[in-house]
């Protein structure tokens, strides 16, 4: 064993599993690549202030979680936490929101939080997200909610539930964080939950304590605090899920843990991952922009995470299914060589193969043909080509099929159609 072990909090992805999670990133990336989301790459570390800007001083992220460093220079910088706020700055950077909107943007990477490690929280972890800027047509939202709903479903999950909420907008939120706050001062808290009913009370009913639950039975909800343009946007949303089959379930309480959500947030969770039940989620931010020294930018998104999708698929038994979608160390044609030559010639034939679209792998080192076809087995493959001097001669390779073990004798110059013909 090696001197040196991943960092706490952090974990390898290697074959056969890693082949679930690239399955898993592809398959949510390809349902928004659909609806016309463009993939845009931030860095791994932005200036520190914009997390702290953009994802709110009083969220446990800034408060506690971040991984920040100084560097040579002096600056301040921080491996990026979440998604969101580093897409909209390089949006606003490269002038993408005065081209045409909405901006439909989609991204895939690591995210880093220093997290107590448990089961599907890590402190290095992996999301695919998609940010729609510079709209507030309520029909984005249901956009985005329905493209997670189908990756999810496209992966075979059938557990997952969609938690919807509203958060109000500047209009009427006041006087429901006025109304919460006065109800907050009251309860049996301790010092710096008390400090956080000052900076952004509504962070307080995402807090998970029991002991603080038990006394938010009676909180104020935002649905008795709405005006009327934030109720007919709730209604919509809600309309266009239900026209489009996507069940949800009202929670009055779902605030997520970023304080730059307004109207519209969600979440999509799955009962069988325990405490860490959240499998995606995100909302409506229309004022993001803002808060980072833009022009007004109404804008919606979501991050799914890529790490507890899988332990849910694991959890329903179908992870072993997406394994098999093209991402493992399988591969559907295995060479055999028998001697030098026949290995040369087999070699040939197997990057022919791959170029061709095939998968294709050949063995290597110096096996006898009982180990070489051990190693085929093992490879997953449905063919194997074998081939010796004698087959050499007659210009031929042996093509055997690794279910039936029936074996053909096929042309070397036919063996890559005839195979793209059996694997169609």
């Amino acid at each position: 064993m090696s001197t040196f072990q991943a960092p706490k909090g952090t974990f390898d992805l290697i074959p056969p599993r890693s082949a679930v999670f690239l399955a898993v990133r592809e398959a949510m990336a390809e349902t928004v690549r659909r609806a016309g989301y463009g993939y845009v790459e931030t860095p791994a570390f932005e200036d520190t202030a914009l997390f702290k800007r953009g994802v709110g001083e009083s969220s446990d992220i800034v408060t506690k979680e971040m991984y920040t460093f100084t560097t040579r220079g002096g600056v301040s910088l921080t491996l990026r936490p979440e998604g969101t706020a580093s897409v909209v700055r390089a949006a606003l950077q490269h002038n993408l929101h005065k081209g045409a909107l909405p901006v439909k943007l989609y991204y895939s990477g690591s995210y880093y939080r220093y997290e107590q490690p448990q089961a599907g929280r890590y402190r290095h972890f992996s999301q695919v997200g998609a940010e729609a800027l510079g709209t507030e047509d309520p029909a984005v939202d249901a956009e985005l909610i329905i493209l997670a709903a189908d990756a999810f479903k496209q992966l075979g999950l059938t557990k997952v539930r969609l938690l919807l909420n509203t958060l109000g907008d500047q209009e009427c939120r006041p006087r429901y964080r006025a109304a919460l706050q006065e109800f907050l001062r009251g309860l049996d808290l301790d010092e710096a939950t008390r400090a956080r009913i000052e900076i952004n009370p509504l962070r307080v009913l995402d807090d998970k304590r029991p002991e603080v639950q038990a006394q938010l039975t009676d909180a104020p909800v935002i649905g008795d605090y709405l005006c009327d343009a934030c109720k007919a946007f709730h209604e919509e949303v809600q309309t266009l899920l239900s026209i489009y089959g996507v069940p949800f379930e009202d929670d009055v309480k779902l605030v997520r843990g970023l304080d730059y959500y307004t109207r519209t947030t969600f979440e999509f969770v799955h009962d069988g991952l325990g405490s860490q039940s959240a499998v995606g989620g995100g909302g409506r931010y229309d004022g993001l922009s803002q808060d980072l020294g833009g022009p007004s930018l109404p804008s919606v998104g979501w991050a799914l995470g890529v790490d507890r999708t899988v332990l849910a698929m694991e959890a329903e038994g179908v992870a072993h299914s997406a394994a098999g979608a093209g991402f493992g160390q399988s591969v559907d044609v295995f060479g055999v060589p028998l001697g030098a030559a026949a290995k040369a010639m087999l070699f040939g034939l197997v990057v022919e193969l791959r170029r061709a679209g095939v998968r294709a792998d050949l063995v290597f080192g110096d096996k006898g043909l009982k180990g070489a076809m051990k190693a085929a087995d093992r490879s997953g493959a449905k063919y194997a080509l074998v081939a010796g001097d004698r087959d050499l001669a007659a210009d031929v390779v042996q093509l055997k099929d690794l279910t039936t073990g029936e074996q053909t004798p096929v042309a070397v110059d036919q063996i890559v159609p005839t195979l793209k013909e059996k694997l169609s």
